[in-house]
């Protein structure tokens, strides 16, 4: 099994909350937002930066992101 390089991937991580506790922890950000019913902010950074900064870490809103019925 891979360890996780928390240095580089914080240094990597497309979240814009810098003071969150997991960043560059991938395992624990995902496990964490798929328990809140959300996706990680590096999943919306993918589409825009805006998107990602909106904090709005909804499937509907990633879904109409990915569908092009919002602009990001």
């Amino acid at each position: 099994m891979t360890e996780c390089n928390i240095d580089k991937l914080k240094k990597t991580c497309a979240c814009t909350y810098s003071s969150c506790s997991r960043l560059g922890k991938c395992c624990e950000c995902i496990e964490y937002h798929l328990k809140m019913n959300e996706l990680p902010g590096c999943v919306f950074a993918k589409i825009s930066k805006d998107a990602e900064r909106s904090y709005n870490r909804s499937f509907e809103y990633f879904a109409k992101l990915v569908l092009g019925k919002l602009k990001a």
